[in-house]
This record gives C-alpha cells, sequence and structure tokens, in this order.
C-alpha cells in the first residue's frame, strides 16, 4: 500500500513536471518567435537601404563605398558595382554577428548568477531601443547604430536555449531545442514576406522602411510584456553561480576565441566537465562552428546569386525564404522534435551529407526548377542540425554552468556568422558563384568526419 502510493505521488509530480516544462517550451517558443519576426523584417530590405543611402549621398556610406572601390583596385578586380555591393554589404552584415559575439557569453554568465529572466528583459530592452534607433534613422550612422545597439542586445536567443537547457529531462530538452528551431523557421518565413510587403505599400513622401521598423518596435514592446507576465524563472537561486564576479573571472575564455573553442569557462572551479565530456564538448563547438561559418556564408551570398543569375526581385526573395521556411517548419515540428535523445549524431550527419549535393545544385542552376530542388535539400538539412547540436550540448555541464555552455555555444555560432559571410562573398566576388558554392559545399565534410569521433553520452552527467 505504502509503495503503491510513493509510486502514485511520483507519478503525480513527474506529470507535474512535464507540464511545467510543456508550459516553458510554449512560452520561450511564443517569445522567441515574435523576436524573430520583428528581427526578419529587415532581410529583404537590406540590399534596398544601401542603395537608399547610395542614391541620397549620404556622406558617411559614400566613403565606406570608396573604400571597398579602393580595395577592389588595389587587388585588379573590374569596377562592376553590383559585386562590389555583395562584398560592401557582406562587411556590414558582420557586425551584427561580432558583437553578438561579444556579448552572448557574457549575458549567458550573467543570467547563471541572476538569473534568467531579469536578463532577458533587459535584453529584449536593447531591442526596443535597437528598433525605435532604425525608425528615427534617416542618416547612415543612426542606421548603424541601430545595428550596433541591436548586436548586443540579441543575448536573448542565447538565454532562450538556456531556459531551455535548464528543463530537467533530455527528452523536454530535445523537443525545447527543436521548438526554438520551429520559432527560427517561422520567423524567417514570415518575417521577409511582411517586410518585403510594408515596403511596397509606402506612401509618398515616406521612407521606405519606416513601416518596417515601426512594425519591429511594436513586436518588442509585445515581448517585453509577454516575457515579463508569463515566463516563469527556471534557474533556482541554490543552483546559481555565487557572484556575478565568479561568472566574469573567466572574462579572457570567455571572449577569446581559442578559449571558446577549449570551453574553458566551463572548467574552472569544483563542476568542470570529465575529460571525456570535454573532449566531446571541444568536438562539437569545433563541427558547431566549421558548419555555421560554411552554412551562413553560401546562405548569404545566395540571394545575391538569385537576383543576379534569376532577376529575383525583392518580393521574390522574399517568396524564396517563406518556401524555404515553410519547409523547415514541417521538417522541425514533424521529424525534428521527433528524433529520439541518443540519436541527435547521426541525424545530424545524414543532414550534413544532404548539404553537398544542396549547394552543388543552387551553384550551378541554370533554371529556378534545379534551384529548387537544391533549397529543397537545403532546407530539410537546416531544419535538423542546429536544433539537434544544440539539444546534444545542452545535457553537458551542471545547472549553473548551462547558461555559459549554450552562451559559448551561441558566441561561436555568431564568430562563424561574422566570418562565414566575408570569406563566402570574397569568393563570389573574386571567383563567381560555381567556384564560391562548389568549394564551400565540399568543406562540409570536415564538420561530417568530427562528429564520427563524437561518443554521445545517453544521460546527464
Amino acid at each position: 500500500m505504502a509503495l503503491q502510493e510513493r509510486e502514485t505521488s511520483s507519478s503525480s509530480i513527474n506529470d507535474k513536471q512535464e507540464q511545467n516544462c510543456s508550459r516553458v517550451i510554449t512560452i520561450v517558443f511564443l517569445a522567441l518567435f515574435i523576436d524573430l519576426l520583428g528581427f526578419a523584417l529587415i532581410l529583404p530590405l537590406f540590399p534596398s537601404i544601401l542603395d537608399y543611402y547610395s542614391q541620397t549621398e549620404d556622406g558617411f556610406y559614400l566613403s565606406l563605398q570608396r573604400g571597398v572601390d579602393w580595395f577592389a583596385a588595389t587587388v585588379g578586380m573590374p569596377p562592376e558595382r553590383k559585386y562590389n555591393s555583395v562584398l560592401f554589404g557582406g562587411l556590414i552584415g558582420s557586425i551584427f554577428s561580432i558583437l553578438q559575439f561579444f556579448s552572448s557569453p557574457l549575458t549567458g554568465a550573467v543570467s547563471d548568477c541572476l538569473g534568467r529572466r531579469p536578463v532577458i528583459l533587459m535584453t529584449v530592452m536593447g531591442l526596443i531601443t535597437s528598433y525605435a534607433l532604425w525608425a528615427a534613422s534617416r542618416t547612415f550612422g543612426v542606421f548603424l547604430l541601430s545595428r550596433i545597439v541591436g548586436g548586443i542586445s540579441k543575448g536573448n536567443v542565447s538565454l532562450s536555449t538556456a531556459i531551455i537547457a535548464d528543463l530537467h529531462s533530455p527528452k523536454a530538452r530535445s523537443k525545447g531545442m527543436a521548438m526554438i528551431g520551429v520559432a527560427f523557421s517561422l520567423g524567417f518565413t514570415l518575417g521577409p514576406m511582411i517586410g518585403a510587403y510594408l515596403a511596397m505599400e509606402t506612401e509618398k513622401g515616406e521612407v521606405f522602411y519606416l513601416r518596417s521598423a515601426l512594425l519591429a518596435l511594436t513586436f518588442a514592446v509585445a515581448d517585453l510584456i509577454f516575457i515579463f507576465f508569463l515566463l516563469p524563472e527556471t534557474l533556482p537561486k541554490e543552483k546559481r553561480v555565487s557572484s556575478v564576479t565568479s561568472g566574469f573571472q573567466a572574462a579572457v575564455d570567455l571572449l577569446s576565441p581559442l578559449a571558446l573553442f577549449q570551453f574553458s569557462a566551463v572548467t574552472q572551479g569544483k563542476e568542470s566537465p570529465s575529460e571525456e565530456n570535454l573532449q566531446n564538448l571541444k568536438i562539437l563547438g569545433l563541427a558547431y562552428f566549421l558548419y555555421l561559418f560554411l552554412f551562413s556564408g553560401l546562405e548569404y551570398t545566395l540571394s545575391f546569386l538569385t537576383h543576379q543569375r534569376f532577376q529575383f526581385s525583392s518580393m521574390q526573395q522574399g517568396k524564396m525564404f517563406f518556401f524555404i521556411g515553410i519547409t523547415m517548419a514541417v521538417i522541425q515540428g514533424g521529424y525534428a522534435r521527433r528524433i529520439k535523445p541518443g540519436n541527435e549524431i547521426r541525424a545530424v550527419k545524414r543532414a550534413i551529407v544532404l548539404l553537398i549535393p544542396a549547394f552543388l545544385l543552387i551553384g550551378w542552376a541554370a533554371n529556378v526548377t534545379v534551384l529548387s530542388v537544391g533549397l529543397l535539400l537545403y532546407s530539410f538539412a537546416a531544419a535538423i542540425v542546429i536544433p539537434c547540436l544544440s539539444a546534444v550540448v545542452s545535457g553537458y555541464g551542471s545547472a549553473g554552468q548551462k547558461g555559459r555552455v549554450m552562451g559559448i555555444l551561441r558566441s561561436l555560432g555568431a564568430l562563424a556568422r561574422a566570418l562565414g559571410p566575408v570569406l563566402s562573398a570574397t569568393v563570389y566576388w573574386l571567383a563567381g558563384a560555381e567556384v564560391c558554392f562548389t568549394v564551400c559545399g565540399a568543406f562540409f565534410l570536415i564538420p561530417f568526419i568530427l562528429l564520427g569521433s563524437i561518443k554521445q553520452q545517453t544521460k546527464e552527467e
């Protein structure tokens, strides 16, 4: 009788924990979706915004453009301005990710001490400031300042993964990471379409990006209210690190790329992971970085390829993003979240293998049909890799270290996204789309081989 009561009590506790996990996952999904909708509004407008500042003869913008032109002349490139815009856009676009690279591990470390909730609220307030600056911007300097503030404040994505990493079971974490992937897919599906539509609906005398900027601001304010009232704290006080100083004592480890690859910040103190788990973390971090380095570079040059080879308009670009995003959301919602804990690495390796023919098809596509087949394979792979790798990495480290672990992973991703577009844009600029997509596609074999050496843990440390 007593045994039966204990089993019933244990079952009800587990049910309650499962309900709490599901509630947290739903809230994080909705908050991140609202955030990413606002963030993605600018994507189809970015080339047009650069053209706008060029046509209005903005002094700061033109001085930067002269710098790109001087570099082109120095290396003996023909004066083809449309290819210069690929390189110039790549250099500007990387600023956001470089700042994210610095901010992610620091916000992760602060949240390990103060808790997730207050820190994520601070980052959303930073995003509100960023969108307000974008809406008010009439010069390139103010627009660039809005991107800088936004990059510093974008640690909320890293904190979302840390909140999911706080959940008690590997199954809940896997489901949570997959739902984060769905939020990304839906945000990057609907956001660009809405942004392109609002730009087309501009009234006479109105700056074409104003409505998109105001909508992004509205989304950010709604996100702040939603998080404030509904998001619970997922890191109990007893599991937090003792002080902010202990979170920052490895500031060099959090900001040095070499130390990030070594996961040095999680090796300090009594709760350092075992040697085997630390080695696994290092391999996972390197594979994650190389994958995103190659993927983000090719992802960035994709819109230039379709614009120059198939003369895609902004709306056609929006429809392409919509096709990619819907495919990713279907795969993440129907397949990725059903991948059992322990099977993630195998799923990632299969997805990476698909990326090689995907990028070959895209790079050499002579018509939109071949391009569409390449994009379908690309979307399937993109839907699997990041959620699965994030779920695997979230299983490492103690409760008080998960914010730092996920912050480091996010920083490696931001570093990859800062470097990848510049390198791919340069290769595209120098050698053309075919060489760029073929060479980068072949390099996906490196993270595939690295993941083959991982012994995936099946239980928490």
